[in-house]
């Protein structure tokens, strides 16, 4: 790996800067993006559950919305009418809606960076590959003829154009598709949260009537 590295040459090193930024961020987001995480699939039935009877304690939905972002973000409608026991079935859902949005932005978290680096790296390559045909001319010598030129210039200077451009693709395509992998992730837990709170608010209003 070291002499790949060698004979990459100093373009290289951005690529694996990329690269080692690229897996930390890939990492942390699987991490970050457990559905046990973001929306545990039987949480909005126990909070209907604990809040059948009225709204619950305090230190309760302190825990709701420690739990996860959907705990939260219900948590949040429970906040309102325990601090505005007259709160409309409107004014929960603007709460909800607002620490919503919250998390979304927390959810997509990183996600602009994967993508800039799933564009940047072929260009880092494609740069790569300049400074490789650089090399390669400049081993011909001041116009001399390509057998006349410096071999093991010329040599070096391909291995650079080479390594370079495969090194940008092999950091760029599974960039991408994590990327996209963790798009269409984020957006299918944003659909459940919105579906959730819509038939949270509903329970709460029914509970509100009462």
């Amino acid at each position: 790996m070291l002499s790949i590295i060698q004979a990459a040459g100093w373009p290289i090193w951005p690529l694996i800067a990329c690269s080692v930024l690229a897996l930390a961020l890939i990492v942390e987001r699987f991490i970050a993006l457990k559905t046990a995480r973001v929306v545990p699939p039987k949480l909005l039935d126990e909070a209907i559950t604990v809040s059948a009877k009225g709204v619950p304690a305090p230190d309760v939905v302190s825990q709701l919305a420690q739990n996860s972002a959907l705990g939260e973000v219900l948590a949040s409608g429970l906040r309102t009418l325990n601090s505005e026991p007259d709160a409309t079935e409107e004014d929960v859902r603007a709460a909800m809606e607002s620490t919503g949005r919250a998390t979304a932005h927390r959810l997509e978290k990183y996600l602009n960076a994967l993508a800039t680096i799933a564009s940047a790296a072929p260009l880092l390559g494609l740069f790569g590959t300049v400074v490789g045909m650089i090399e390669i001319f400049g081993s011909q010598g001041g116009g001399n003829t390509m057998s006349g030129g410096n071999p093991a210039q010329l040599a070096h200077g391909i291995s650079i154009a080479l390594y370079n451009t495969a090194f940008g693709l092999m950091i760029a395509i599974p960039t991408l598709i994590f990327w996209r992998f963790f798009r269409s992730r984020v957006d299918d837990f944003l659909l459940s949260m919105e579906l959730a709170s819509e038939q949270f608010a509903r329970h709460l209003k029914r509970h509100a009537a009462r």
